[in-house]
């Protein structure tokens, strides 16, 4: 992965002279509480449900493994991370940054990078014994001219398709599709039985990972990632093939699609309006908040073995005034055993393949789904996602947001489709380069 070079300005000019309001109380710098113990901030925007209840999780194992060393919440909530990414912008700005702050792990990181605002955690993750314990394949995605800078807490999955199985056997459809042409066949069957919108589709990113699904079944593993690297060409056959196969999976989905996000979507499939939803897996979680129980999935057909990764990681700020409290906290986020009681009460699974329950081989606390991904997560190939900032930069992951929002409000062709796709990587490819 290459590290693209963009301006801090462009970005402070996002941020707004406004976001000065929404800084959080612990916006200062750390240092002793009345106690003695010297305060780290954690900068996140895990404010509520399984996230909130993973990092308290995660709390109480920094606690407990760091003596002398209180946790400070610097959580922004709102707006899925978008409101905070916009304070951390003028926090930084202002060189005032947390301790610690949250990042999707891959190419969302570079431009923090470029900006020298993080520091190298290559000697911590020998030290730590990482490399051992993370997959070659996501260490290879986290590293950066040679270099590594954050500490995924987690992974999710991807390229998941879940399923409404009533739905399902009421049209007549008893297996799981193993390609992309059985899949259109099963949305044909369902359409035919009375489903007007088989396929629950939300806007702009929510495509993107049907589109990137489509894509690894296309291409493979290896040719995949190489679209965000430049070694794979977007003008190529195999990606127009692509392209017109999402189109045709698109044209199964609601026609509401680009005014919902993904839990209204899921809503077609928990009320039975839909049989299929692409989606991370935090919709395992999240259907089980909203008490639909009856709920399958499978591997996006054709993906076979390829789990499409995506994971929230910590960084050392450049100038965090507590540099030792964080790399403790970095250390436990780390850990099998932070990561075991941090993914059990998530709904995600360790980065870590070692890291289960209270880090033996127990997968006790783990759902169904989790232990299942668990089991994938050890063997399967790891491809990072655009839709999620693991392979793609942020400007980039804007882009293929609009040329799909273009296509489905428009009712473009796919070939203005696959026009606008490779614009928008030969630009940013160009600008890596450079």
């Amino acid at each position: 992965m290459r590290s693209t070079r963009r301006s801090l300005a462009a970005r402070l000019t996002a941020a707004g002279a406004g976001l000065v309001l929404l800084l959080p109380a612990a916006a200062c710098s750390a240092g002793d509480d009345d106690t003695g113990a010297a305060r780290v901030e954690v900068f996140t925007w895990w404010a509520e449900g399984g996230e909130k209840a993973g990092l308290d999780a995660l709390v109480s194992r920094f606690t407990a493994d760091c003596p002398g060393q209180q946790f400070t919440d610097g959580v922004v909530a709102g707006g899925a991370g978008i409101n905070a990414k916009q304070v951390l912008t003028a926090r930084l700005a202002q060189d005032d940054p947390p301790d610690t702050f949250q990042v999707h792990a891959g190419a969302e990181l570079t431009e923090h990078i470029d900006a020298g605002q993080v520091q190298d955690l290559t000697a911590e993750y020998d030290t730590w014994g990482l490399r051992q314990a993370l997959p070659e394949g996501l260490v290879d995605d986290l590293t950066v001219n040679g270099k590594i800078y954050s500490v995924p807490a987690n992974v999710h999955r991807a390229n998941v398709v879940w399923i409404n199985p009533q739905v399902l056997s009421d049209a007549g459809i008893h297996t799981t599709p193993k390609t992309i042409t059985a899949f259109l066949r099963d949305l044909e069957k369902l359409r035919k039985s009375g489903i007007e919108s088989p396929l629950a589709l939300g806007r702009d990113w929510t495509q993107l990972m049907l589109l990137e699904a489509v894509l690894i079944s296309k291409l493979g593993a290896e040719k995949f990632s190489g679209l965000f690297s430049g070694e794979t060409s977007w003008s190529s056959s195999a990606v127009s093939a692509g392209v017109r196969d999402f189109a045709k999976l698109v044209s199964y989905s609601n026609a509401d699609r680009d005014s919902m996000d993904w839990p209204d979507a899921e809503r077609l499939l928990i009320d039975g309006k839909a049989g299929y939803q692409v989606m991370g897996d935090w919709e395992a979680a999240d259907l089980e908040a909203k008490g639909f129980k009856a709920y399958d999935w499978f591997t996006f057909p054709g993906n076979g073995d390829v789990f499409q990764w995506l994971a929230d990681s910590f960084v050392l700020a450049e100038g965090a005034p507590n540099p030792d409290g964080t790399k403790c906290w970095l250390k436990t986020v780390a850990s099998a055993e932070g990561q075991g009681v941090f993914n059990a009460a998530k709904g995600s699974i360790p980065a870590r393949t070692d890291a289960a329950g209270t880090g033996s081989a127990s997968t006790a606390g783990f759902s169904s789904y989790q232990q299942s991904a668990m089991e994938d997560w050890k063997t399967a190939t790891p491809v990072p996602s655009c839709a999620h900032g693991s392979a793609c930069s942020q400007a980039w992951q804007n882009a293929v947001n609009s040329a799909l929002s273009a296509y489905s409000t428009t009712h473009q062709n796919a070939t203005t489709l696959h026009k606008a796709l490779v614009a928008a990587a030969t630009q940013f490819i160009k600008q890596e380069r450079e």
